[in-house]
């Protein structure tokens, strides 16, 4: 039994399942982030000169310092509502919309225990679309959250929920 923990992960079905649909994947671009310290710790990129060097803080909600610093949650919402509204460009020049300049996305992330003990995450993540109709502004939003990458990473995983403002 030993042995098999030691193989590869590759060899894992699971695994060489989702290897095999990456077989089409074209990579754009690729971030090397290195953390140290858990959640109490530093989180730095491996570009030259580092564009993102964090200090991170575990939030007084869950037995910390909160202090100064930011932490996974606060860091997965920064990346999720600039991707999201990313995403929104380019959904809205797919359906011959035009996206206001002002157009902001909030992500507010949740972290939590589900009922069977496991940590897990909640988004909500709210699209201010300034001047457009809420008909376009919901047509965005929704043709957004099948764009952008981090909707396709949560879905059926992570609870997001969408709501579209003008």
């Amino acid at each position: 039994m030993a042995q098999n923990l030691l193989r590869p992960l590759t060899s894992f079905r699971g695994i060489n399942s989702l290897a095999g649909s990456m077989r089409a994947y074209s990579v754009m671009y690729t971030a090397h982030c290195t953390a140290t310290g858990g959640r109490d710790g530093r989180a730095k990129c491996d570009d030259d000169p580092a564009h993102l060097d964090v200090k991170l803080v575990r939030p007084k909600e869950m037995g910390g310092t909160g202090g100064d610093g930011t932490n996974p949650e606060e860091l997965f919402a920064a990346g999720y509502s600039g991707c999201f509204l990313g995403a929104m460009g380019l959904a809205a020049k797919n359906l011959h919309k035009t996206l206001p300049k002002t157009t902001t996305v909030t992500a507010s992330v949740s972290i939590g225990k589900h009922g069977n003990g496991n940590l897990g995450l909640k988004v909500d993540l709210t699209a201010k679309l300034p001047g457009a109709t809420q008909a376009d502004a919901d047509a965005i939003v929704k043709a957004a959250h099948q764009i952008c990458p981090y909707s396709h990473a949560t879905r059926n995983n992570v609870d997001v929920k969408l709501k579209a403002t003008t």
